[in-house]
């Protein structure tokens, strides 16, 4: 490790020992929640969960990541909060519209050749994506014969995820980006608005979901899919668990099965690159060759 100067998330400059010293407290934290909890966040990239243990310990009003560590270890209420800031759940519906038009131009039309289709949204977080893949399988004359397996690691996200609820304040973003995804109908006509502004979707568009939790750092395969979606999550593995990941997505995958990352993310550099070619590069549509 080097010997070089750098900021704090705070903004003051960290000695050499002050790092090692929080280097070995978040370790032990990692370690800790993994033989408590069985969540693995030990090859997470190290600067990114750093940041997350940093407000998670600021938001409990502790002194130290020590002190986070005893807590969690103590308190099951405390690990809730926790995983809940260790996992990241950004997410909107058609978000990258482009994708969307995308998919539904290169990938429904080799859709339409299997008699029934599986597909996997991995990291679903609260399912807006699943949503909108749900709706774009309806317009698209699929939805009925397929099976959508909607996964995360937090238990929260996949209650909000089955409630189909969203909030209005994001409506006017979700339209728009419906409409450039290549919706051929009215988005309203999906869903219903009660007196207190909450957003419901149509409970047909969740007749064919299965949520479940899933961790991919230590879960196993558990079918073969068609498709999977796993947008923006390998972002924060470090590239050992990367490679981990991909090996569970290339075992997972039929023949000629389509896998669809982040705008960031990439099947380079994961040992499978030779396994698929590219439906679009620049969308991140990978179909496996082997």
């Amino acid at each position: 490790m080097g010997m070089e100067q750098h900021e704090s998330d705070q903004g003051a400059v960290v000695e050499p020992v002050d790092r090692e010293r929080r280097k070995i407290e978040v370790e032990l934290l990692l370690e800790g929640i993994y033989r408590m909890y069985g969540y693995d966040f030990r090859n997470y990239a190290y600067d990114s969960i750093c940041r997350r243990i940093a407000y998670s310990v600021k938001q409990l009003g502790l002194s130290s990541v020590t002190a986070l560590l005893e807590l969690v270890l103590h308190e099951p209420d405390a690990m809730d909060k926790l995983l809940h800031n260790l996992t990241v759940n950004v997410t909107e519906m058609f978000r990258t519209p482009s994708l969307f038009l995308t998919f539904r131009r290169k990938v429904v039309p080799y859709l339409h050749t299997y008699p029934s289709i599986r597909l996997w949204h991995a990291g679903c977080a609260t399912g807006e994506e699943v949503l909108s893949m749900a709706i774009l399988l309806k317009e698209e004359g699929l939805y009925e014969k397929c099976r959508i397996y909607a996964t995360d690691i937090h238990q929260e996200s996949l209650v909000q995820a089955r409630s189909g609820k969203v909030a209005i304040s994001n409506m006017k973003q979700y339209t728009q980006n419906y409409i450039q995804s290549g919706g051929n109908r009215s988005f309203s006509d999906y869903y219903t608005v009660d007196d207190s502004g909450v957003v419901s979707f149509d409970d047909a568009l969740m007749k064919h979901v299965i949520f479940a939790e899933h961790n991919l750092v230590t879960d196993q395969s558990f079918n073969e899919f068609h498709v999977i979606f796993c947008r923006n999550v390998m972002i924060y593995f470090n590239s050992r668990l990367q490679q981990q990941v991909h090996k569970l997505f290339y075992d997972s995958l039929s023949r000629f099965g389509v896998l669809v990352l982040g705008e960031r993310e990439s099947i380079r550099l994961s040992g499978y690159q030779q396994d698929y070619f590219a439906l679009d590069e620049s969308e991140k549509l990978y179909q496996k060759s082997t």
